[in-house]
């Protein structure tokens, strides 16, 4: 079957489902991606873009990649930029970071300078995705270890950002890292106090003090 074929049968197969809710969607996209699991590399990532392509349906095609061994591990900074182009909201963002280009740069897949290069972009999608990307190097549930150094340095790019996705994203980034090492968190907030947006730390803040974003 064509990629462009498979990808058609997956859409509609979706479209079909009672309810386009996360719990049946994923059901579906697993036993896809069992179909897919014998498949080359670029057979899976040119499903994914035929999908993509549809505009619809972001989130849970990454996972076609997340889920495919040699898929993840061939992507790089062109690829993922080429998976992550039209981006233009906080959920899309966010699967993208949280799916693929945070463990990707967990796993030496791209480098810090890509991610630097995200921070200085002039589309608040890519700045926010650079923080977000940050998130897979510090939540165990994505298989984070903790990384204070190349998380802080992409939170120090963006102190200043006051965009409300990017804000959003920095205090995201920070707390994340609070598991791993609360102590560094605690002297980038008072480092920067006079900078950092009064969301950021109040909400850092709250989960030093607390463990909760909100108390």
């Amino acid at each position: 079957m064509r990629p462009n074929d498979f990808a058609a049968e997956f859409i509609n197969d979706l479209e079909s489902l009672p309810e386009l809710t996360t719990a049946p969607m994923r059901k579906l996209r697993r036993k896809y991606s069992k179909r897919l699991s014998d498949k080359e590399a670029l057979y899976v990532l040119e499903v994914v873009h035929s999908i993509l392509y549809s505009g619809k349906y972001r989130w849970i095609v990454y996972e076609f990649i997340q889920d495919h061994h040699d898929a993840f591990h061939s992507l790089d900074r062109k690829s993922l930029e080429a998976l992550g182009r039209g981006m233009n909201s906080w959920s899309s963002v966010d699967c993208f970071s949280r799916t693929l280009s945070g463990p990707a740069w967990r796993d030496g897949l791209i480098s810090e300078d890509t991610i630097r290069d995200w921070a200085l972009s002039a589309d608040r999608w890519w700045r926010r995705a650079a923080l977000v990307s940050t998130v897979a190097l510090n939540m165990r549930s994505y298989g984070g270890k903790g990384d204070a150094g190349n998380t802080l340095a992409i939170c120090e790019m963006l102190i200043e950002d006051h965009d409300d996705m990017v804000v959003k994203a920095l205090s995201w980034a920070l707390r994340a890292l609070i598991a791993h090492n609360p102590a560094e968190v605690e002297r980038f907030l008072c480092a920067h106090n006079d900078v950092l947006a009064s969301r950021i730390k109040r909400e850092v803040r709250n989960k030093l003090e607390t463990g909760l974003k909100n108390p």
